[in-house]
């Protein structure tokens, strides 16, 4: 467990999402309070900001929905102490300069639900947030590029029916709403489910959350990356169970 934070109970949010920022720069602490003040939704209220990650989460930002985190901060790469926030149960999205693929999958694999890069902010940052608050995936452009072009250990053997399951899910339905165009059941949705998950484990490529389970069907082709943009226009719309 991080230093400094609590379990967190993580349910999805329904409401205004309250965003934690934890970046090493007032300019860029302000320019994302800038960038929330501006939807015309108020979707996203910042709870509040800082430089390091303890002290926020010593603070309001304790009890934030999401974390937004640059990934250097002074004391250097932050990379572990993702798992451990992840780990408490908490969202985060990565905030970076940094675009090349080894570093965006790490910290993918390391725990985060979504990598924003910082020449992509403005365009992606709220969504993002909206999207990994209700437990959505988000890919930004930066984070698809690092996914498709992933050449780690081969995949795993999906059954029809759990690679039918996997895109109809990823492509915004509920699992009541898989059970009904399959004609099976919610349960067997589920199933189909965690089972994928579970062969990606023994194929040595954990898929533990919704967001990592994406990047495995992209990087094995079970989701066409010029579908990537129809995520996008689900984020504002009801989180699927």
């Amino acid at each position: 467990m991080a230093r400094g934070t609590v379990p967190h109970q993580r349910t999805v949010v329904s409401g205004p999402v309250r965003v934690a920022v934890i970046d090493d720069h007032p300019v860029v602490q302000e320019g994302l309070r800038a960038w929330v003040a501006a939807d015309p939704l108020g979707r996203v209220e910042v709870v509040d900001a800082g430089e390091d990650i303890d002290t926020v989460l010593a603070g309001p930002g304790r009890d934030s929905d999401v974390l937004l985190v640059d990934l250097y901060l002074r004391d250097g790469m932050v990379t572990d102490r993702l798992a451990d926030l992840a780990a408490a149960g908490r969202r985060v999205v990565v905030f970076s300069q940094h675009t090349d693929e080894a570093t965006i999958l790490a910290a993918m694999d390391a725990g985060a639900c979504a990598y924003v890069a910082k020449h992509e902010a403005r365009e992606h940052c709220v969504e993002t947030i909206v999207s990994v608050a209700q437990d959505r995936p988000y890919v930004t452009p930066s984070l698809a590029g690092a996914i498709v072009t992933d050449e780690r250990p081969a995949s795993p053997r999906l059954s029809v029916k759990e690679t039918e399951a996997l895109r109809l899910w990823f492509q915004g339905m509920s699992k009541a709403s898989v059970a009904r165009r399959m004609g099976i059941t919610e349960h067997t949705v589920k199933q189909y489910i965690d089972r994928a998950r579970l062969k990606y484990v023994k194929a040595g490529r954990r898929a533990p959350t919704t967001f990592a389970l994406l990047a495995r069907a992209i990087e094995d082709g079970l989701i066409d990356p010029a579908e990537i943009g129809e995520y996008r226009s689900f984020a504002a719309g009801p989180a699927a169970t």
